[in-house]
C-alpha cells in the first residue's frame, strides 16, 4: 500500500520561505518519478514541479521557476519542496503524488501519469 504523507505547510507572509517534505512508503521510492501539484480555493489543481527518480532532471511550471526547487533524498524516501519569495497568489494545498509505473519519465504535467496522492499540507501567504 503506497503512503504519500505531505508535511511543512503553515502560514507565512509574502516574501517568506517554506519547505514542504513528502514521505513515501510502500514501493521502491527510488524507482519513480515524483511530482508537487497544488490547489488554490475555487480553482483546479495545477502543476508545480517533478522531479526523474534519480533525482537528476527536474521540470518546472513557468509559475514557479526561479523561486521553487524541488529535490528528492532517496536513503530517507523523501521529496522536497523549497520555496522562496512567496506570493499570495503561492497559496492553497499542496500535493505531492507518485508516478503510476517505474522508471518512467516525461515532462509532463498531466495529474493523470501520478498514481498515488498524498493529503495535501495548506500553505496560506499573507499579504
Amino acid at each position: 500500500q503506497v503512503q504519500l504523507v505531505e508535511s511543512g505547510g503553515g502560514l507565512v507572509q509574502a516574501g517568506g520561505s517554506l519547505r514542504l517534505s513528502c514521505t513515501a512508503s510502500g514501493r521502491t521510492f527510488s524507482s519513480y518519478t515524483m511530482g508537487w501539484f497544488r490547489q488554490a480555493p475555487g480553482k483546479e489543481r495545477e502543476f508545480l514541479a517533478t522531479i526523474i527518480w534519480s533525482g537528476s532532471t527536474t521540470y518546472y511550471a513557468d509559475s514557479v521557476k526561479g523561486r521553487f526547487t524541488i529535490s528528492r533524498d532517496n536513503a530517507k524516501n523523501t521529496m522536497y519542496l523549497q520555496m522562496i519569495s512567496l506570493k499570495p497568489e503561492d497559496t492553497g494545498v499542496y500535493y505531492c503524488a507518485e508516478e503510476r509505473a517505474p522508471l518512467r519519465w516525461s515532462r509532463s504535467s498531466a495529474a493523470e501519469q501520478y498514481g498515488y496522492w498524498g493529503q495535501g499540507t495548506k500553505v496560506t501567504v499573507s499579504s
